[in-house]
């Protein structure tokens, strides 16, 4: 399977755990407009950064040339495990920035090598 750009897939089912989980961070920090999003976030492609130990970050929009741009924001979650950071833009969940979770690594490089 390539890089799925043009074929997204859907984030509840490639790692329903992680959506779930992902939801509930938002509505402990009374994001509710961005927790409402992750029922239907797809995953377009993941970060190619080459970090093989710890980096499970992916995009749920097409990955942008360059940077977001202006209207970009992260909101930082506080997970049990590992790191969580969104880009955000134009209040629309662009990239989940995942950090020290080996288990979604896997997940994601079985989908997307």
């Amino acid at each position: 399977m390539q890089h799925l750009k043009e074929n997204p897939l859907p984030l509840a089912n490639v790692l329903p755990a992680f959506a779930i989980e992902l939801r509930e961070l938002l509505e402990e920090q009374s994001e509710s407009g961005l927790a409402s999003q992750v029922p239907n976030l797809a995953i377009h492609d993941r970060c190619r950064c080459g970090d093989d130990v710890c980096c499970a970050t992916f995009y749920t929009q097409p990955k942008p040339n360059g940077s977001f741009g202006s209207g970009h924001r992260n909101v930082v979650l506080a997970p049990d495990e590992g790191m969580v950071i969104l880009d955000v833009f134009g209040e629309q969940i662009c990239c989940v920035e995942v950090l020290d979770r080996p288990e979604i690594r896997e997940k994601l490089l079985a989908v997307l090598p």
